[in-house]
């Protein structure tokens, strides 16, 4: 379980980008953390595995700070940014996948099954010797997920992952988050567009200037949703 209570954080000019948001994100959850750009999305998400420090509040990876504990907390939530080259740390695809468990210290036989696993999971299997750059946008993308998949996270967490994507590489990598969904792994989505999301979430929550200020189904936040600037469905 993700735990946030009363977090604060905020810019270089003191006011806050989180205002005080407190959330629970259970296990095998698919939530929809929607809002208009600048309401704190990204903050948001960027505590939950450790990459930013609350300035005040906390946040809890079944019961540990990430700061105490920042290989368990990236273990556990695995980050896709929204721009997928931002987190490529290699040239070939199969040495990016590779890095994470590598850096969790596993026998060579684990990374390798765990790469080959991740590749196969989002349809990249036999590429591993490809370049990076060589890649179209939407298979990069997927790259993305791979490589969070290769760590093992019970959270997937996807920043604003269409940006950029056509409409066939949007549905191929929705397909994989549904399956990924389906065998237990929590899907955290950050999005202005909860378009073609709406059926397949748990829950909804709206960010608007750093608070929530929508929370519940999707059925129920629609109209809440669309009056804070989120694209819903027509």
């Amino acid at each position: 379980m993700i735990e946030v209570s009363d977090l604060v954080h905020r810019y270089d000019d003191g006011e806050p980008a989180l205002d005080g948001v407190s959330l629970t994100i259970e296990p095998g959850e698919w939530l929809l953390v929607a809002g208009p750009n600048g309401s704190g999305k990204t903050t948001l998400v960027r505590h939950l595995n450790g990459l930013l420090d609350p300035d005040a509040g906390e946040v809890l990876v079944d019961g540990t700070r990430p700061a105490d504990d920042p290989v368990a907390a990236r273990t556990s939530v695995g980050m896709v940014f929204q721009s997928p080259r931002d987190q490529f740390v290699a040239a070939t695809v199969g040495a990016d996948v590779a890095f994470g468990p590598e850096n969790l210290g596993l026998e060579r036989a684990e990374i390798d099954r765990r790469v080959a696993d991740a590749l196969a999971a989002v349809n990249l299997d036999g590429r591993r010797d490809d370049r990076i750059d060589a890649l179209s946008g939407g298979e990069q993308a997927r790259l993305a997920v791979a490589g969070a998949l290769a760590i093992g996270p019970d959270y997937l967490v996807l920043d604003e992952p269409f940006a950029g994507l056509d409409w066939p590489a949007r549905n191929s990598l929705l397909a994989h988050l549904d399956d990924l969904h389906e065998s237990g792994t929590a899907i955290v989505l950050v999005t202005h567009d909860v378009r073609d999301l709406r059926d397949r979430a748990d829950r909804v929550v709206g960010l608007r200037d750093g608070n929530i200020a929508v929370e519940g189904t999707p059925d129920a936040t629609m109209d809440d949703l669309a009056a804070i600037d989120v694209h819903v469905p027509g």
